[in-house]
Protein backbone atom coordinates (compact mmCIF):
# COMPACT_ATOMS: atom_id res chain seq x y z
CA UNK A 1 0.00 0.00 0.00
CA UNK A 2 2.96 2.29 0.42
CA UNK A 3 2.52 5.57 2.25
CA UNK A 4 -0.38 6.86 0.19
CA UNK A 5 -3.71 6.95 1.98
CA UNK A 6 -6.19 4.41 0.71
CA UNK A 7 -9.69 3.47 1.69
CA UNK A 8 -11.49 0.31 2.70
CA UNK A 9 -15.02 0.46 1.41
CA UNK A 10 -17.95 -1.12 3.22
CA UNK A 11 -21.70 -1.17 2.98
CA UNK A 12 -22.33 2.22 4.56
CA UNK A 13 -19.22 4.17 3.66
CA UNK A 14 -15.47 3.84 3.74
CA UNK A 15 -12.59 3.80 6.20
CA UNK A 16 -9.62 5.97 5.28
CA UNK A 17 -6.36 4.14 5.92
CA UNK A 18 -4.19 7.20 6.45
CA UNK A 19 -3.35 5.85 9.91
CA UNK A 20 -3.60 2.53 11.72
CA UNK A 21 -7.20 1.65 12.45
CA UNK A 22 -8.13 -0.24 15.61
CA UNK A 23 -10.84 -2.90 15.45
CA UNK A 24 -12.26 -3.68 18.87
CA UNK A 25 -13.17 -7.31 19.57
CA UNK A 26 -16.58 -7.95 21.12
CA UNK A 27 -17.10 -11.64 21.89
CA UNK A 28 -20.70 -12.42 22.82
CA UNK A 29 -19.87 -15.99 23.79
CA UNK A 30 -19.77 -18.02 27.01
CA UNK A 31 -16.40 -19.60 26.18
CA UNK A 32 -14.12 -16.97 24.65
CA UNK A 33 -10.44 -17.75 25.21
CA UNK A 34 -9.74 -14.15 26.22
CA UNK A 35 -12.59 -12.99 28.44
CA UNK A 36 -14.24 -16.21 29.71
CA UNK A 37 -17.77 -15.12 28.77
CA UNK A 38 -17.60 -11.74 30.48
CA UNK A 39 -19.73 -10.16 27.73
CA UNK A 40 -22.11 -13.04 27.04
CA UNK A 41 -25.00 -11.05 28.50
CA UNK A 42 -26.32 -8.69 25.78
CA UNK A 43 -26.43 -5.69 28.13
CA UNK A 44 -22.85 -6.30 29.23
CA UNK A 45 -21.80 -6.70 25.58
CA UNK A 46 -23.48 -3.42 24.65
CA UNK A 47 -21.79 -1.59 27.52
CA UNK A 48 -18.40 -2.99 26.55
CA UNK A 49 -18.95 -2.04 22.90
CA UNK A 50 -19.78 1.53 23.88
CA UNK A 51 -16.75 1.59 26.18
CA UNK A 52 -14.45 0.54 23.33
CA UNK A 53 -15.86 3.31 21.15
CA UNK A 54 -15.11 5.82 23.92
CA UNK A 55 -11.58 4.42 24.09
CA UNK A 56 -11.01 5.17 20.42
CA UNK A 57 -11.99 2.06 18.46
CA UNK A 58 -12.42 2.80 14.76
CA UNK A 59 -14.72 -0.18 14.23
CA UNK A 60 -16.15 -3.06 16.28
CA UNK A 61 -16.09 -6.76 15.41
CA UNK A 62 -19.00 -8.65 17.00
CA UNK A 63 -18.90 -12.44 17.19
CA UNK A 64 -21.18 -15.06 18.71
CA UNK A 65 -19.23 -18.27 18.11
CA UNK A 66 -15.91 -19.03 19.75
CA UNK A 67 -13.14 -19.91 17.30
CA UNK A 68 -10.53 -20.69 19.93
CA UNK A 69 -8.52 -23.87 19.26
CA UNK A 70 -10.62 -26.94 20.04
CA UNK A 71 -13.93 -25.11 20.16
CA UNK A 72 -17.17 -26.71 18.99
CA UNK A 73 -19.47 -24.99 16.48
CA UNK A 74 -22.85 -23.56 17.42
CA UNK A 75 -26.01 -23.45 15.33
CA UNK A 76 -26.85 -20.42 13.24
CA UNK A 77 -29.93 -19.81 15.38
CA UNK A 78 -27.92 -19.80 18.59
CA UNK A 79 -25.22 -17.59 17.11
CA UNK A 80 -27.78 -15.06 15.94
CA UNK A 81 -29.63 -15.18 19.27
CA UNK A 82 -26.40 -14.10 20.93
CA UNK A 83 -25.35 -11.28 18.61
CA UNK A 84 -28.58 -10.03 17.02
CA UNK A 85 -29.68 -7.72 19.85
CA UNK A 86 -26.12 -6.45 20.34
CA UNK A 87 -25.61 -5.51 16.69
CA UNK A 88 -29.04 -3.91 16.50
CA UNK A 89 -28.46 -1.81 19.62
CA UNK A 90 -24.91 -0.82 18.67
CA UNK A 91 -26.04 0.19 15.18
CA UNK A 92 -28.46 2.62 16.78
CA UNK A 93 -25.96 4.04 19.25
CA UNK A 94 -22.56 4.35 17.54
CA UNK A 95 -21.32 6.05 14.40
CA UNK A 96 -18.41 3.72 13.64
CA UNK A 97 -18.73 0.69 11.31
CA UNK A 98 -19.76 -2.66 12.74
CA UNK A 99 -18.26 -5.94 11.57
CA UNK A 100 -19.83 -9.34 12.14
CA UNK A 101 -17.40 -12.16 12.91
CA UNK A 102 -19.11 -15.23 11.47
CA UNK A 103 -18.58 -18.19 9.17
CA UNK A 104 -22.31 -18.59 8.48
CA UNK A 105 -23.95 -16.88 5.48
CA UNK A 106 -27.37 -16.71 7.15
CA UNK A 107 -25.93 -14.99 10.21
CA UNK A 108 -23.96 -12.58 8.04
CA UNK A 109 -27.09 -11.65 6.08
CA UNK A 110 -29.10 -11.00 9.25
CA UNK A 111 -26.27 -8.96 10.74
CA UNK A 112 -26.08 -6.79 7.63
CA UNK A 113 -29.83 -6.20 7.81
CA UNK A 114 -29.42 -5.22 11.47
CA UNK A 115 -26.71 -2.67 10.73
CA UNK A 116 -23.38 -4.41 10.20
CA UNK A 117 -21.27 -3.05 7.34
CA UNK A 118 -18.44 -5.61 7.22
CA UNK A 119 -18.26 -9.41 7.30
CA UNK A 120 -15.19 -10.96 8.95
CA UNK A 121 -15.11 -14.65 8.02
CA UNK A 122 -12.28 -16.59 9.67
CA UNK A 123 -12.83 -19.46 7.23
CA UNK A 124 -11.91 -17.19 4.33
CA UNK A 125 -15.35 -17.08 2.70
CA UNK A 126 -14.98 -20.61 1.41
CA UNK A 127 -18.75 -21.02 1.10
CA UNK A 128 -20.26 -19.79 -2.15
CA UNK A 129 -23.30 -18.58 -0.22
CA UNK A 130 -21.12 -16.32 1.93
CA UNK A 131 -19.47 -14.88 -1.16
CA UNK A 132 -22.91 -14.08 -2.55
CA UNK A 133 -24.09 -12.45 0.69
CA UNK A 134 -21.04 -10.21 0.84
CA UNK A 135 -20.99 -9.29 -2.84
CA UNK A 136 -24.74 -8.81 -3.06
CA UNK A 137 -24.92 -6.53 -0.03
CA UNK A 138 -21.79 -4.53 -0.95
CA UNK A 139 -20.45 -5.24 2.52
CA UNK A 140 -16.80 -4.89 3.36
CA UNK A 141 -15.00 -8.20 3.66
CA UNK A 142 -12.19 -9.57 5.79
CA UNK A 143 -10.87 -12.73 4.14
CA UNK A 144 -8.83 -14.69 6.67
CA UNK A 145 -6.71 -17.80 6.25
CA UNK A 146 -7.38 -20.72 8.56
CA UNK A 147 -6.02 -24.24 8.23
CA UNK A 148 -8.92 -26.65 8.73
CA UNK A 149 -11.47 -25.59 11.35
CA UNK A 150 -11.30 -24.32 14.94
CA UNK A 151 -11.84 -27.79 16.40
CA UNK A 152 -8.75 -29.28 14.75
CA UNK A 153 -6.68 -26.36 13.44
CA UNK A 154 -3.98 -26.55 16.11
CA UNK A 155 -3.50 -30.32 15.82
CA UNK A 156 -0.04 -30.50 14.25
CA UNK A 157 -0.50 -27.81 11.55
CA UNK A 158 1.93 -28.34 8.69
CA UNK A 159 2.90 -26.35 5.59
CA UNK A 160 5.51 -26.79 2.90
CA UNK A 161 5.62 -22.98 2.53
CA UNK A 162 3.41 -21.13 5.00
CA UNK A 163 3.81 -17.74 3.30
CA UNK A 164 3.19 -19.10 -0.16
CA UNK A 165 0.20 -21.21 0.87
CA UNK A 166 -1.45 -18.44 2.88
CA UNK A 167 -0.91 -15.95 0.05
CA UNK A 168 -2.28 -18.34 -2.59
CA UNK A 169 -5.39 -19.02 -0.53
CA UNK A 170 -6.07 -15.31 -0.03
CA UNK A 171 -5.63 -14.59 -3.75
CA UNK A 172 -8.06 -17.40 -4.62
CA UNK A 173 -10.74 -16.05 -2.30
CA UNK A 174 -10.20 -12.46 -3.46
CA UNK A 175 -10.80 -13.59 -7.03
CA UNK A 176 -13.96 -15.46 -6.00
CA UNK A 177 -15.37 -12.34 -4.36
CA UNK A 178 -14.48 -10.12 -7.30
CA UNK A 179 -16.01 -12.61 -9.74
CA UNK A 180 -19.25 -12.43 -7.73
CA UNK A 181 -19.29 -8.65 -8.01
CA UNK A 182 -17.56 -7.49 -4.84
CA UNK A 183 -15.57 -4.29 -5.25
CA UNK A 184 -11.82 -4.73 -5.02
CA UNK A 185 -11.68 -1.81 -2.57
CA UNK A 186 -14.10 -3.63 -0.24
CA UNK A 187 -11.79 -6.60 0.36
CA UNK A 188 -9.28 -6.77 3.20
CA UNK A 189 -7.15 -9.79 4.03
CA UNK A 190 -5.92 -11.38 7.25
CA UNK A 191 -3.11 -13.98 7.37
CA UNK A 192 -4.81 -15.69 10.30
CA UNK A 193 -2.17 -15.62 13.02
CA UNK A 194 -2.93 -18.45 15.43
CA UNK A 195 -5.46 -20.17 13.18
CA UNK A 196 -3.82 -23.44 12.25
CA UNK A 197 -0.27 -22.21 12.77
CA UNK A 198 2.58 -23.08 15.09
CA UNK A 199 4.58 -20.39 16.86
CA UNK A 200 7.15 -20.59 14.06
CA UNK A 201 4.45 -20.20 11.40
CA UNK A 202 3.06 -17.14 13.19
CA UNK A 203 6.49 -15.54 13.44
CA UNK A 204 7.24 -16.24 9.79
CA UNK A 205 3.99 -14.59 8.72
CA UNK A 206 4.63 -11.51 10.85
CA UNK A 207 8.28 -11.29 9.82
CA UNK A 208 7.31 -11.39 6.15
CA UNK A 209 3.98 -9.60 6.34
CA UNK A 210 5.06 -7.28 3.54
CA UNK A 211 4.43 -10.20 1.17
CA UNK A 212 0.78 -10.25 2.25
CA UNK A 213 0.64 -6.46 1.94
CA UNK A 214 1.95 -6.83 -1.62
CA UNK A 215 -1.34 -8.52 -2.58
CA UNK A 216 -2.70 -4.97 -2.78
CA UNK A 217 -5.47 -5.14 -0.18
CA UNK A 218 -5.70 -3.67 3.32
CA UNK A 219 -4.18 -6.10 5.79
CA UNK A 220 -5.92 -6.88 9.07
CA UNK A 221 -3.81 -8.51 11.77
CA UNK A 222 -5.13 -10.13 14.94
CA UNK A 223 -2.38 -10.97 17.39
CA UNK A 224 -4.13 -9.78 20.54
CA UNK A 225 -3.68 -12.15 23.50
CA UNK A 226 -2.72 -15.08 21.26
CA UNK A 227 -1.00 -18.01 22.97
CA UNK A 228 2.26 -17.63 21.02
CA UNK A 229 2.81 -14.32 22.79
CA UNK A 230 2.79 -15.99 26.18
CA UNK A 231 5.15 -18.65 24.82
CA UNK A 232 7.58 -15.92 23.86
CA UNK A 233 7.40 -13.45 26.74
CA UNK A 234 7.11 -15.94 29.58
CA UNK A 235 4.24 -14.10 31.23
CA UNK A 236 1.28 -15.57 33.07
CA UNK A 237 -1.87 -16.62 31.22
CA UNK A 238 -3.58 -13.24 31.66
CA UNK A 239 -0.49 -11.14 31.00
CA UNK A 240 -0.33 -10.78 27.24
CA UNK A 241 -0.87 -7.04 26.77
CA UNK A 242 2.78 -6.05 26.35
CA UNK A 243 3.47 -8.77 23.82
CA UNK A 244 0.22 -8.05 21.98
CA UNK A 245 1.13 -4.40 21.53
CA UNK A 246 4.68 -5.28 20.47
CA UNK A 247 3.44 -7.73 17.84
CA UNK A 248 0.79 -5.30 16.58
CA UNK A 249 3.34 -2.50 16.29
CA UNK A 250 5.73 -4.71 14.32
CA UNK A 251 2.88 -5.79 12.04
CA UNK A 252 2.06 -2.14 11.38
CA UNK A 253 5.72 -1.49 10.58
CA UNK A 254 5.43 -4.25 7.96
CA UNK A 255 2.35 -2.64 6.39
CA UNK A 256 -0.73 -3.79 8.30
CA UNK A 257 -3.34 -1.02 8.47
CA UNK A 258 -5.97 -2.56 10.76
CA UNK A 259 -5.23 -4.26 14.09
CA UNK A 260 -7.90 -6.39 15.74
CA UNK A 261 -7.56 -6.12 19.52
CA UNK A 262 -9.13 -6.71 22.92
CA UNK A 263 -7.34 -3.87 24.72
CA UNK A 264 -8.49 -0.84 22.78
CA UNK A 265 -7.34 2.05 24.96
CA UNK A 266 -3.76 0.83 25.27
CA UNK A 267 -3.51 -0.15 21.60
CA UNK A 268 -4.89 3.16 20.34
CA UNK A 269 -2.19 4.99 22.29
CA UNK A 270 0.52 2.65 21.06
CA UNK A 271 -0.58 3.02 17.44
CA UNK A 272 -0.39 6.81 17.68
CA UNK A 273 3.28 6.44 18.54
CA UNK A 274 3.86 3.80 15.86
CA UNK A 275 2.18 5.95 13.22
CA UNK A 276 4.20 9.00 14.25
CA UNK A 277 7.43 7.07 13.80
CA UNK A 278 6.44 5.31 10.59
CA UNK A 279 4.45 8.00 8.82
CA UNK A 280 5.49 11.26 10.45
CA UNK A 281 2.09 11.94 11.94
CA UNK A 282 1.71 14.21 14.94
CA UNK A 283 1.04 12.64 18.30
Amino acid sequence: MGDAARVWRHRTGEITLDRTRVMGILNVTPDSFSDAGRYFDPDAALRHGLEMVEQGADLLDVGGESTRPGSDPVTANEEWRRIGPVIHDLANKVDIPLSVDTMKPDVAAKAIDAGASIVNDVSGMREAAMVQVVAGSRAGAVVMHMLGNPKTMQTHPQYDDVLGEVSSFLVERIRALEAAGAATEAIAVDPGVGFGKTREHNLALLRNLDRIVALGHPVVVGVSRKSFIQQLDGGESGERLSGSIAAASLAVAKGARIVRVHDVRETVRAMRVADAVLRGEKL
